[in-house]
């Protein structure tokens, strides 16, 4: 018996959220969600809450 093939999923909808720290740089550590990193993010000292896709740097 053969593996059943896992549905195809485009790989630019595979996003991560991430918070871009006033100096530029990602935060060094993994959101669950927006809301997580919305409420860790410092939008106060220019904290900015970013999605992004790992996999690809792809147009959507």
């Amino acid at each position: 018996m053969g593996a059943t093939p896992l549905p195809w999923t485009d790989p630019r909808d595979d996003l991560e959220v991430g918070v871009l720290m006033a100096d530029g740089r990602l935060a060094p550590r993994k959101f669950a969600d927006r809301a997580a990193a919305e409420a860790w993010a410092r939008v106060d000292l220019g904290d900015q809450v970013v999605e992004f896709n790992t996999i690809c740097s792809c147009d959507a």
